[in-house]
């Protein structure tokens, strides 16, 4: 089978939607699984009525907006009395109900119940377009197959019972499910991290043993920057798995971090290519003798930089950075660069859930702390070194580090 894997600008209206079935065209749709992202801007959308609802103000409104978007598109798509339109209606009136009725006060929980539900309308609108017009394919509700712990926003996946359930699927058989969600052992949703959508689709293929997979784009593959960012940027044809895994960790956003390691396992080549493009090679990601080591920019924006020592200046020893490291993993922040010293610990973190803030407080029990927001970090993969003063020109530097062929530094 193979594994093709549509983002939210490819489906963010009718006429993307539509577009869906061009590409599929091109690139056959027997024995496929087509995992599809909520449309457009829908989890922001969606999010915002989350924050609402827990700031005691109008998150009705908000869902009403989404609902009536998705029925403006399916009016793009679909006769005035098709059924997919009661179906639409009948999601968010789940929305509305779990609100009403739920009692929890864990925001993580109520987020995943609410937002995933953007990936489930617009996998059936997906769904039902696509059989209308003859590319037959039942849909899925992953929550079924993809099983997971109780960390809402984060799940982690239990690979055993997963395999268990995606290997019964009919490998005869197209379907159309969705990204970013699974669901923990009651059944209630959990979804997988913020883009995750990339890793359902290589969990469905490392789970179906499939001969491809392939994320749809905006871009024409992976590149050596982002266009958007960086200037004279050209296409990567060939990478292998642990440069594209090393990109990812250092915040190329084309590719989800967790993406690789599943398709590694098992050598399924993955491809990024261009849903307006789609007869263009893209990017090959695997194990090639033509895998290239250009030189890369990579720009992580709204970091934070956290500069840590000891009250007494003794040496920042292991005692110290277990208790840094338990604090870190308390409040779900990441580690994007650090860098030790004698008396001093500098980190360069992300803060997904805003909790900056407390993580300092509590390391003031114990320690000197002091943070540094919305800085950026910059790296070079498969730098020159002998070209290395270009790339601190017109920059504030905050911390810099090194390594074989990359290079690192914080700006602000």
């Amino acid at each position: 089978m193979k594994v093709f894997k549509f983002g939210g600008a490819s489906v963010k209206d009718a006429e993307g939607v539509k577009n869906v079935s061009l590409v599929l065209e091109s690139e056959g749709f027997e024995n496929c699984v087509l995992v599809v992202s909520a449309m457009g801007k829908t989890t922001n959308a969606l999010e915002k009525a989350v924050q609402n609802y827990f700031d005691k103000t109008d998150y009705q409104t908000e869902i009403e907006k989404v609902k009536q978007d998705h029925l403006e598109i399916s009016k793009g798509l679909f006769q005035e009395h098709h059924p997919v339109f009661s179906e639409i209606s009948l999601f968010f009136d789940d929305i509305e109900s779990f609100l009403r009725r739920n009692k929890s006060p864990n925001y993580n929980f109520v987020y995943d119940q609410v937002v995933s539900c953007g990936e489930m309308i617009s996998s059936k609108i997906l769904s039902e377009y696509l059989n209308d017009i003859q590319f037959k394919n039942h849909w899925l509700d992953a929550r079924d197959y993809i099983k997971t712990d109780s960390n809402y926003r984060e799940g982690n996946i239990n690979w055993e019972e997963t395999q268990r359930k995606i290997s019964e699927l009919d490998h005869d058989t197209c379907f159309v499910t969705q990204g970013f969600i699974g669901s923990e052992a009651n059944n209630f949703t959990v979804t997988l991290g913020r883009e995750g959508s990339d890793y359902s689709a290589a969990i469905f293929a490392y789970c179906l043993n499939a001969e491809a997979m392939t994320i749809w784009k905006d871009v024409p593959g992976v590149m050596t920057g982002d266009p958007r960012k960086f200037e004279n940027v050209n296409l990567l044809s060939n990478i292998s798995y642990e440069e594209a895994i090393e990109m990812a960790y250092y915040g190329a956003s084309v590719i989800h971090p967790k993406t690789l390691q599943p398709l590694k396992q098992k050598n399924i080549p993955f491809y990024v290519k261009s849903f307006l493009e789609p007869k263009k090679p893209g990017t090959k990601v695997g194990s090639s003798e033509q895998n290239e080591n250009q030189e890369t920019y990579i720009l992580k924006e709204n970091q934070n930089l956290m500069r840590i020592s000891t009250r007494d200046f003794a040496f920042i020893a292991e005692e110290h950075l277990s208790q840094i490291f338990a604090l870190l993993a308390k409040h779900k922040i990441t580690i994007s660069l650090m860098q030790t010293s004698a008396i001093s610990f500098v980190l360069c973190v992300e803060d997904k859930y805003d909790h900056i803030d407390d993580l300092n407080q509590e390391l003031q029990i114990n320690f000197n702390s002091e943070v540094v927001k919305n800085v950026s970090l910059f790296t070079v993969r498969n730098a020159k070194l002998e070209d290395l003063n270009k790339f601190y020109e017109n920059k504030n530097i905050l911390l810099e580090q090194i390594s074989k062929k990359t290079i690192q530094v914080v700006t602000n």
